[in-house]
């Protein structure tokens, strides 16, 4: 399955829709250190509901010891300056889909990452500046597990 990565996220609920998001996919949560809130937090519980006991996620001290522990072959960083659509990749098991904090997104030295495969964006209509962090992941998440056939899902 693919894995979804948030690097520094500050917002509680969003983190918590996104544990949601990936229980219900399969696939897989990192988080990439320093967070914004502690785990336990309420907001990030409740939003997550009871999901959390059947979601894959895991904290990373740094994106070096992400990196460490995933050894990704291809990683997707989602960016509103990316040149890629998110539709226009051929996701396969395994891919990084890397999100920044809100509400500044990835910072210029994790974009040019060398593990970063293409920046990658979500189509919007002009003068918008982004999607909310759990949604724009929950978009791409669905889209790569729909080209896999929604292995596991009913």
């Amino acid at each position: 399955m693919f894995r979804v990565m948030f690097h520094e996220p500050r917002i509680p609920p969003n983190t918590g829709n996104a544990i949601r998001m990936v229980a219900a996919t399969g696939a897989e949560l990192h988080l990439v250190e320093p967070l914004g809130f502690d785990l336990s937090e309420p907001k990030l519980r409740r939003a997550g509901l009871d999901y959390h006991d059947l979601a894959s996620v895991t904290v990373h001290a740094d994106l070096a010891a992400a990196w460490d522990a995933l050894k990704p072959e291809r990683v997707f960083a989602f960016t509103a300056h990316g040149t890629t659509g998110y539709a226009e990749i051929e996701y396969r098991p395994g891919d990084v889909l890397l999100f920044g904090p809100e509400p500044t997104g990835l910072s210029a030295d994790v974009l040019s990452d060398p593990h970063v495969t293409s920046q990658v964006r979500i189509p919007m209509l002009p003068g918008r500046r982004s999607l909310n962090l759990s949604n724009a992941a929950a978009v791409v998440s669905y889209e790569a597990w729909r080209q896999n056939g929604f292995e596991g899902g009913v």
